[in-house]
């Protein structure tokens, strides 16, 4: 094992499947001599070539439409936005062709296509680029949508993502970046639809993908020290394909819930999360399912505003005590 950043893991990610395939490469502004906006492809140019780290102007719109198309003649491109707030000016290219080729097609034509970037708020960028649109494009069938919440997911995912035959989107978060977790050095791959418990317990279950996820184990360790309350923490880490047989057992076992995200609450993942368990676990429900998201309004520009918008331990455990 190594510890290193979430931002190396992903770099070494990148890195290890190019080397490994000459169909994979990364396209989007700034990703090659100027070694990536948050510094992710650093070095990545150099070593690979203008072919395999390409430039792109700053049109979304254009590049990933030749991200889509390069991907259907073979290659398997990894896009990159600067924010996933940029998505939208491309969604014609996203949503309305690159997830529905493959089925339009009679499964004749795949998309394997990787798009990755920063889906986050609490940067202090303001309500234009701190999107979190997973919940919007987990929608549409046909895309896939990862939300590694550390260094190890991560790179485990964006290895499976490269090689997977349908687009995925991967939202990382920047204010993970610069965090360490410990790294296996060997290869390897996470499946897309496998939750991981980062923390077991009987009490109530703290349900989260992305930073949430980390706020929830925060949240779970005060609730021990604090309350004596033992939460247990699921990180999906993939919200389309989804872990329902992980949801469910984590409700089963502990008979209470709270959804922990930085989506805003209105149509947001842990809507349909907690449609799920109504649906398929109401009768093991000992109490109503909380959920803590961001404040429904947009992305606020004051940073201790911001700081009070996004869900913290705090939060997460008022909901708790709530219930429990």
């Amino acid at each position: 094992m190594a510890l290193i950043t979430y931002r190396q893991a992903v770099k070494d990610a990148l890195a290890e499947e190019i080397a490994r395939d000459p169909n994979v490469f990364v396209m989007g502004e700034e990703v090659a001599q100027y070694n990536g906006a948050y510094k992710v492809t650093e070095g990545l140019w150099e070593k690979f070539g203008d072919k395999r780290m390409v430039d792109a102007p700053i049109s979304e719109a254009g590049f990933i439409g030749l991200g889509i198309g390069a991907s259907m003649l073979g290659l398997r491109p990894v896009m990159e936005f600067m924010f996933w707030s940029f998505c939208y000016v491309a969604f014609d290219q996203l949503l309305n062709n690159g997830s529905f080729c493959r089925y339009m097609s009679g499964g004749l034509m795949n998309v394997p296509i990787v798009v990755r970037g920063p889906a986050n708020g609490g940067t202090n960028v303001g309500a234009t680029h701190s999107h979190t649109p997973e919940n919007l494009c987990a929608n549409h069938p046909g895309i896939k949508v990862v939300c590694p919440s550390n260094a190890a997911d991560a790179k485990g995912l964006m290895k499976t993502a490269i090689r997977d035959n349908d687009p995925v989107f991967v939202m990382e978060n920047t204010l993970l970046y610069g965090q360490k977790w410990e790294v296996p050095e060997e290869e390897y791959l996470i499946p897309m639809g496998k939750a991981n418990i980062l923390k077991e317990g009987k009490d109530i279950s703290l349900i989260a993908h992305g930073r949430g996820a980390i706020t929830a184990l925060e949240a779970a360790q005060k609730l021990a020290e604090e309350y004596d309350i033992d939460a247990e923490v699921l990180d999906l880490r993939s919200i389309r394909p989804l872990d329902v047989d992980a949801i469910l057992q984590t409700v089963k076992k502990t008979n209470r819930v709270v959804y922990v995200e930085e989506n805003k609450p209105f149509s947001s993942v842990g809507s349909q999360i907690i449609s799920i368990i109504q649906e398929e676990a109401f009768d093991h429900l000992d109490a109503p399912i909380k959920r803590v998201n961001s404040i429904d309004a947009p992305q606020i520009y004051s940073m201790p505003l911001e700081k009070i918008q996004i869900p913290d331990a705090d939060r997460v455990i008022k909901k708790v005590l709530e219930i429990c």
